[in-house]
């Protein structure tokens, strides 16, 4: 943590001070530290969850079904009403899911629906919902949270890729029909990131430290993601360093998709 210490210091006014900021499952892992990061350089910001942000005053939050029209409609007028506006919607929310296409017949189709209800029809309920404040914002911005699977195959990850794919798209075509609007589109995918869902799978195994050693020896830095450094993305792509910047995504994987490097051979010196 502390390459990130930065990040756990206000920074006096910073570039996004009296912006509204919308985070969906913005209650941990890389929600709470976009939110924390977004608050710490000036942001109002409201978090868009099932359950309440854990230590995290500076967040305010509304309880939020992203699967639910009904729920997303509700939560995010509240959230409007709250912040006096909307300048930046960060769709984050999601849940996953592994295994093949031909795994768990029984289960499979039920679990697939509910994958894309989040990962997908989550992202649209809410940015439809979040659209005519964004219209009035003088520099709105949508950032979505896609994934380096999107861009690649990754095994027992038929599921979640193709939700993830269809977020990386669907990020492009909103940032083509509300360009003239004044709205910015773009994405962000993680690597492998080191958040409280990654460790429950890797508990999940039944030798989580195994598990954990395997995961971290195919990253190519030879560590997980930080939720922190996906967040510092997600600002960068939200913020006015990046008003030329709309229908692009930005990798934070720590090399996985950018590099192709081989493992030393034996003996060889660093």
């Amino acid at each position: 943590m502390s390459q990130n210490r930065e990040t756990l210091e206000a920074v006096p006014g910073g570039e996004f001070a009296g912006w509204r900021v919308i985070i969906t499952g913005g209650s941990s892992g890389i929600g709470l530290a976009t939110g924390r990061r977004f608050a710490r350089r000036g942001a109002n910001v409201v978090s868009l969850d099932l359950a309440r942000p854990d230590d995290a005053e500076d967040l305010a939050w509304q309880h939020c079904d992203v699967a639910q029209d009904e729920s997303v409609r509700v939560a995010v007028a509240h959230a409007v009403e709250g912040l006096g506006g909307l300048d930046v919607l960060v769709n984050n929310a999601g849940v996953g899911m592994q295994g093949s296409i031909d795994e768990r017949p029984e289960s499979a189709e039920g679990e697939w629906r509910r994958l894309f209800e989040v990962n997908v029809f989550g992202v649209m309920r809410v940015t439809r919902a979040a659209l005519p404040a964004l219209r009035d914002s003088a520099h709105a911005s949508i950032v979505n949270v896609a994934s380096f699977v999107a861009l690649t195959g990754a095994p027992r990850r038929a599921a979640y890729g193709a939700s993830k794919g269809a977020v990386f798209a669907l990020t492009k075509a909103l940032a083509a029909d509300h360009l003239r609007e004044g709205i910015r589109a773009n994405s962000v995918s993680p690597g492998t990131v080191d958040t409280p869902w990654i460790s429950r799978l890797l508990d999940a195994t039944g030798d989580p430290l195994a598990e954990r050693a395997a995961v971290v020896a195919r990253q190519p830095h030879h560590r997980l993601v930080t939720p922190e450094e996906v967040a510092a993305a997600i600002c960068y792509l939200a913020g006015p360093d990046a008003g030329s910047t709309t229908g692009a995504d930005l990798v934070v994987d720590g090399g996985i998709l950018g590099t192709r490097i081989p493992e030393p051979s034996p003996g060889a010196h660093s």
